[in-house]
Parts: structure tokens; sequence; C-alpha cells
């Protein structure tokens, strides 16, 4: 492998950064300049050229741009250094300057690292593209006001009075009862106690000096209403302007503008970023999923880093994973957390003895620096309330675990597994070998259909009915995979055709996984109590037809069915984080009175509220991550027929025989055994733009996708797992043309390996053309300085001023296999002799570092993509 290039100077990535971000330092067609040494005092090309690649010819090595608006007012003060020097290392010296230029703002930079300081509001803050003139005057503009905001009297009324404005609390009603019809009637939404405290605890943080901050509420507790309070509060007091509020999912995107719509809709405008659209300026409530923003670096092309001053994100152990916290660290102003998962779910793991075996390791990681993002790094988040909290309080419920373990499975988790006696056909005979399988085996290179057959009958024989209709409680099933949850599914069905004759004909299970059409939709009714209609049981009763949506990961996070009265994990769960929010989903209490039509029938019903769920665990994850738990109910399960070491559907059965053309089948593999030779041997180096014929293809295939119209509706309705099944099944390897990926790649002429969603993305006009390697590269280090900024000794000078060759490194880990070979391997000494990144090389990237990138390259750049 060649070595990486060498990073350009300071000066010249400075030049460009500034012109590319609308600065100018000359009079063009586009106005006057803006970048001047002095006051009024316009830059010459021969003053520009006199600053040395790197500055060097400068006094210490540095130089105080003034930026301007059009009328020649100061701005921005922006300190250059030399790359050799830590840009903070100037920083009182341009504070200073700048308030003698009476500007607010200040840019520290060396070339590769930049901070963006408002000298009105915080510290100095990592940026990774500089702000535009017309941002930074628009920013200059909003004045925030620290104090108003610790003043502002925040009640329990506090959202009410958002939800109608002549609502008055001192109304002065006659009695309670007209009171609650009221509020009923009005549907006004109160804070609760600890939903008040969590504002508080905000206007406290601010008082302190704190601009981020982290609520750990459970699952349930109504952390949506809490961040309206939030939002309100800021927008209300003047310190934003705009807020963005991030979650991690498609379905909740639009749950949450809902929610914001209908709690702040007199007040506030709340709308839902959409792509090529400039709606979202017009609200003061900007709603997305953070892997809209980070698809293609929207968040950079399209947004401003001062665009939003309040940036609140939801499931924030989940949105602000890996390179995903680029997106959040990239906007200046306060930031708020939301979590439903505590620091203390990692129960039994010694932190002092990490291993990548054991997958607590990775949520510890991730656990500790969500805290640590938010300025929580003592581990206590700036509010914290709990299930136990919740539960003790009245406004949560507890699950009734049912501890169920089939033979199987019980073999599965056991030490040495579930053996298995493997029959190998060979042509001179059978050869058998013992094969374990565990729990991660399950439903992957391990199948049972007596296993699935069994948790199927044990949920719908012990679980929870409907109060009223009495019919089977609505459930969610948690399965391995999609083709597992298309199995579990018509099992579910079949077994409810045997318990409930000609009620459900096939409507009683669903499957709600992505490549399910309308699957987000079928949440939502799940919700709503219309899945697939009315079950029709009970006259004047709002009850869903379907009673079990069986899932993999998409109703996990955030999704609130209240009536909800049981949850089957029929798959093993290793994250603590991703079973806190599962346990979750049944945690909310329920008046099942609200469903009935009929005010008659309400009265006459007794025991209409849901006081308990079932969790339903077969891989005994209770007991994984929390050994304290009180199992309520542990049932015994059905004796198997007969003993799972001799069940046919126990393990897997290779099958060998000869093949054509000299070939063998084994495991089902056709593999090539007969000799074969080379017929010609022509060597042609294309360059990355490829031959013409290249070229034709890939412009044939664009055309063809965009005159297919089932392809040009699913590409419209951002139905990409669609198109791509689709294209796949039904476009690719057919005759005429003979298209697939990997002749679309060569085509494409691009030094790099493709997925079939950007191609797409291409020929539909969402790109214009596809970055090169180092294109991407170049981002996915921003991304990890970004992710960093807050970490132990970013801002010491052994890191900052490293950042040539920390990129260097980065780069190099990330395209360079052997290179991560021999670094994870610790065989340091091949850098001696390594042409592609030497010893020192590596000795330049601070020690802190030399791991710090490798860690972060692997869990999170998709090393795919540099193939």
């Amino acid at each position: 492998m060649q070595p990486m290039p060498k990073e350009a100077t300071a000066r010249i990535k400075l030049n460009k950064l500034l012109e590319s971000a609308g600065w100018r330092f000359f009079d063009d067609e586009h106005g006057p300049a803006n970048i001047v040494l002095e006051p009024k005092v316009k830059l010459t090309q021969a003053q520009v050229d006199a600053m040395g690649k790197d500055f060097e010819t400068t006094s210490n090595g540095f130089v105080d741009f003034l930026l301007t608006d059009d009328k020649g007012f100061p701005l921005l003060v922006l300190e250059a250094k030399a790359e050799s020097k830590n840009p903070l290392v100037g920083k009182e010296q341009a504070r200073k300057y700048a308030r003698a230029q009476n500007c607010r703002f200040v840019i520290l930079s060396n070339g590769n690292l930049h901070y963006f300081w408002d000298l009105s509001l915080g510290n100095p803050h990592v940026i990774t593209r500089l702000p535009a003139p017309q941002a930074i005057k628009g920013y200059a503009s909003f004045q925030p006001d620290p104090a108003r905001l610790v003043a502002e009297d925040v009640s329990l009324d506090y959202i009410a009075r958002t939800q109608l404005p002549n609502y008055d609390a001192e109304a002065g009603w006659k009695n309670p009862t007209e009171r609650d019809a009221f509020i009923a009637k009005n549907r006004l939404r109160f804070m609760r106690l600890y939903q008040q405290r969590a504002a508080k605890a905000i206007q406290l943080a601010v008082k302190e000096g704190k601009t981020r901050f982290l609520f750990e509420m459970a699952t349930g507790t109504g952390k949506t209403l809490t961040a309206a309070a939030v939002i309100k509060l800021f927008l209300r007091t003047g310190n934003a302007r705009r807020v963005l509020f991030l979650v991690d999912r498609l379905e909740l995107e639009d749950q949450a503008n809902k929610a914001f719509t209908f709690l702040l809709k007199n007040d506030y405008r709340s709308s839902v970023y959409k792509e090529n659209r400039d709606d979202w300026r017009k609200a003061e409530v900007v709603v997305t999923t953070v892997q809209s923003l980070l698809h293609n670096n929207k968040y950079q092309q399209l947004f401003a880093p001062t665009d939003f001053d309040l940036v609140i994100s939801d499931e924030a152990h989940r949105s602000i994973g890996g390179n995903a916290r680029a997106v959040f660290e990239y906007f200046v102003g306060y930031k708020l957390g939301l979590t439903a998962t505590p620091k203390d779910y990692l129960k039994k793991y010694d932190a002092t003895k990490p291993t990548t075996r054991d997958p607590r390791e990775q949520e510890r990681r991730l656990l500790l620096d969500t805290y640590r993002t938010f300025g929580c790094e003592t581990g206590e988040p700036t509010y914290r309330y709990s299930l136990l909290d919740g539960v003790r309080d009245g406004f949560l419920i507890n699950p009734v675990v049912v501890d169920a373990r089939t033979e199987v499975t019980t073999q599965l988790l056991s030490e040495q597994g579930y053996t298995a006696m493997v029959i190998d056909e060979k042509p001179d005979g059978e050869k058998a070998s013992q094969q374990h399988f565990k729990q991660r085996s399950f439903e992957k290179s391990f199948f049972s259909k007596p296993t699935n057959e069994l948790f199927c009958d044990t949920l719908l024989k012990h679980g929870l009915r409907d109060p009223i209709s009495g019919e089977f409680g609505k459930a969610i099933v948690f399965a391995v995979s999609q083709h597992h949850a298309a199995k579990l599914t018509q099992i579910l069905n079949e077994q409810a055709d045997k318990l409930f004759p000609g009620l459900y004909q096939s409507d009683f299970a669903v499957q709600v996984t992505s490549q399910v059409a309308d699957a987000q939709q079928f949440t939502i009714n799940f919700t709503n109590n219309n899945l697939l209609g009315s079950a029709n049981v009970l006259p004047a009763y709002k009850s869903a037809k379907a009673r079990v949506c069986v899932t993999v990961g998409m109703m996990t996070t955030g999704y609130d069915c209240p009536d909800l009265l049981n949850l089957a994990l029929m798959r093993p769960v290793f994250s603590p984080s991703e079973f806190v929010q599962i346990k979750g989903r049944g945690t909310r209490k329920h008046d099942f009175r609200e469903q009935l039509q009929d005010e008659g029938l309400k009265a006459e019903v007794t025991a209409p509220e849901k006081v308990a769920y079932k969790l339903f665990d077969f891989f005994a994850t209770c007991e994984y991550f929390e050994q304290t738990f009180k199992y309520d109910e542990v049932l015994k399960l059905p004796a198997r027929g007969s003993s799972p070491r001799n069940s046919g559907d126990a393990g897997s059965t290779g099958e060998a025989g000869e093949g054509e053309s000299g070939g063998t089948l084994q495991d089902g593999h056709y593999v090539h055994t007969a000799p074969d030779a080379i017929a010609s041997h022509v060597e042609q180096q294309v360059g990355f733009q490829g031959m013409k014929i290249d070229r034709m293809f890939f412009e044939k295939f664009e055309d063809k996708v965009k005159a297919d119209p089932t392809v040009a509706a699913q590409v419209s309705n951002a139905q990409w797992d669609q198109a791509i099944d689709y294209i796949t099944t039904e476009l690719f390897d057919k005759p005429s043309e003979y298209f697939n990926l990997d002749k679309l790649r060569r085509a494409a002429g691009v030094d790099r390996r493709l997925g079939l969603r950007e191609i797409l993305e291409k020929a539909f006009g969402f790109i214009t053309g596809f970055k090169s390697k180092d294109d991407l590269l170049e981002e996915e280090f921003d991304k990890f300085l970004l992710d960093q900024q807050n970490a132990t000794g970013f801002s010491a000078d052994s890191a900052a001023t490293a950042i040539v060759a920390m990129k260097y490194y980065f780069k190099a880990y990330a395209t360079d296999s052997r290179l991560r070979d021999i670094i994870e391997a610790k065989r340091l000494t091949e850098l001696n002799v390594y042409p592609a990144f030497g010893m020192s090389d590596f000795k330049a990237v601070p020690p802190a570092w030399r791991e710090r990138i490798p860690e972060y390259v692997k869990d999170y750049v998709p090393l795919n993509q540099f193939m």
C-alpha cells in the first residue's frame, strides 16, 4: 500500500475554508472583501502571500483576521495559528482583540482544528466547518439571557397555558367535577411534580453556568411532556430562537412532532425536517431523525452551526452513539439528553476487567460516553426519575416476570451449550461429529420448530387477558430476525385458530418489521386499537382485531401502547439498554374504560385498570441483567415428547455429494474442485472515471430504475429497503442487460465500494456524484473530532497540536487491513519496515490516541466503504 498523502499547510487550508464559507479576501462579483487585517484596511495579494504557507513569516506564527459584514462592521475575530500550535493558546489574546473590536464571536484555528467561541456564552466549542457570513450575522442578533431563564416561573400548568392561552388556573370553578370536565374537554396537560422538578433542575444548572444537561427518566414518565416544558422555557425567555429535537427512529419522528404541535400549538410551531424543503425555517421546533441529518452529511451541507440554540437528543444513549454524535456536536448552544437507561444496569460487570467478549463492554462505554457528553462526568445526571420512583409514586407498574425455559433453551444457556450430533454424509459413509450451540446460535445456526411452537403455546395459555372483553391481551413478541418473526407469526395464527375458532382468520398475529409494507403505520394502528379492524368481541368496545405484533426491533424505543398486557422475549438480549427499553413498553398504566363507547357499560366495570403486565422471558434475560428481580411467577413448561438430544430439529445436518464438473456439495454450498487454467492474459489500467462502455452501462441502469414506477414510488416515499429488495429480485441478473451490483460498482468509476442505496440516490438526483475515498475519510475524521472533543486530554497540547499526525493515523488505519492487524496484534516493530505507515508516523501520534483512534474506527467507521 502506498503511503497516505501528507496534509496541506495551515494558511492554504484556512484560505479554502474561508472562501468556501462565503468569506472574501478581495472584492469580487459577490460583494466587497469581508476579511481584513485591521479595521477598514483591505488585504492585498502580496500581504496574503507574505504570511507564508504556515504563517511562518508572521510574528509569533499567527494572524488575527477580522471578518466583517457587508458594511465593514466587525462580526468575528479569527485567530489563525501555525499548524504546530494549539489553537487554544491564543484564547485570551483573541478575546482581548475581539472586545477591542466590539466582536462577540471568536474562531481559533490552526488549519486542522477549529474552535468557535461565543464570548457571551460558554467555552470554545469544536467545529468542523467555518460559519458563513449570514449565519454569523443572524446569530449576532440573538441575545440570550440566562438570568431570565433562571427566574422563569415553571408552574404545574406551564404547558396547559400554552395549549389554551385564555386558561386561568384560578377560574373559580364551582366544584372539582366542573374543573375536571373543562380540562378533559380541552385535553389540557398538566405537569407532574417530578416533571416540574426536572425543569427546575435545568434552571439551577444554567444558574451554575452549565450548558449541557441530562435527564434520566424511566419509560412512561412523560419525557416528551417534560421536553415540551424545557423547550417553552428556553423559547419564552429568549434563550433559544429555534430548537432541534433529534430522534433515532423514523416512527418516533412523526410521534414527537404531533406531541409538540399539540402541546405548544398556540405559542410555537413544530415541523418535521424533510429533504429539499425549507419549511423548517418557519418553525421554532424542528424534529428529525439523526440518521436523516447524518446521511450524506446533510447536517453540514444544509445547516449552519448556529441554526439551533438548543439541541435535544431523545433516547440519548442511542442517538448520539458513535459518529451520530457528530450531528449533535456540530451545533453550538445548549444541549439536553433524554434517556431511560440508567448507568447502574450493568450489574455483575467488573469495569476494571473489560473484555471485548463481554457484550456489556460496549454498553458500558456508551453509557459512560453519554454522561460525559452531557457534562455529567461524575455519573450523576442533571435530573433522575427512575422506574422504581415511578412505581413508588403510583405512575408506573412493574412486570410479572415469567421465567420460562424449555429443555432446549436450558441447554443453550448452559456453560457447555446444546450438544447435537451432526451427521455428515460422505461418499465413503456417514460420519458423525458433536457440535455445541449457545443461545446466540438460536435461529441463526440452530433451528428448532418445536421450541418456537412451545414459546407461542406458553404465551397464549398464560398471557394476561383484556379485563373488559376477556380476549387475549395485546402483546408484542420480539424475534431474532425478520425470518424468525415470519415463522412466529404463522405459528401464533395457527394456534389462535385452534384456541379461538373462526374469530381471527389469520389476523391474530401480525409481523411488524422493516421489510413489511406499512409496518410503521401498523405500530400506530396497534396503539389506536384499529390494527386490521376491530375485534368485535364486545359491542361498543374499541379493541384491535390483531392481538399480537411480532417484531425484531421496531417497537423497542419510544413506542407508546398503554393497554399492552404482554411482552415476550423469544430471543436472547445482550444489550442492557435494549432490555430496559423493551421492558419499558409495558410499564404504563391504563384505564380500559377509555375504550368503551357506552357510558352505561363503563359504570358496570368493576376492575378496569391495568395493574400488571407479563414479561415472558425464555432466555433468562432478567437473570442475566437483574439478579435482584423478584420473579412473581415461574412456569413449569410442558414436558417434551422426546429428548432434545435425539430430536431431528435440534442440530444442523450437512449434506455432501458429488457435484457436476468435478464439484462437491458441502453444507449446501457448491465447491468447485476440478482443475482450471488461464486462457488469455491482458492488463489495462482503467482510471476512476471508468471506460466509456462502463459509463454507458451505468447511465442505462439509471434510466431503467427511473422509468420503473415501482422503484420511483418507493424512492419517493423513502422506502429504501423495499426499493433495494425489488431491484435485487426484479431487475438484477436479467438476460437483457444483466445488471448487478458488482458491475455497477465498476462502472461508477470511484476508488471505493458503493452500496445500492447510494447508486439510487445518484440516479434520482439526491446526490450529484459519488465522493472519493479521501472525501469520506475527511468526513469520518471530522465526526471523530466532534465525538472526542469532551474526552479527557483532548484540549491538551499533546493532542491538539498533533491533529495532523492523528488524521494520518486515522486514515491509514481505516484503509489498510495489514496495518490494523499490526496494531491489533501489537507487532509494532514491523512498523520500522512498513512503507505505508512507519514507526515515525506512529510515534507522532500522542500515546492516548494510539488506542483511542483504532477503538473508534472499529466501532463506528464502516470500513467496507473503503474497499
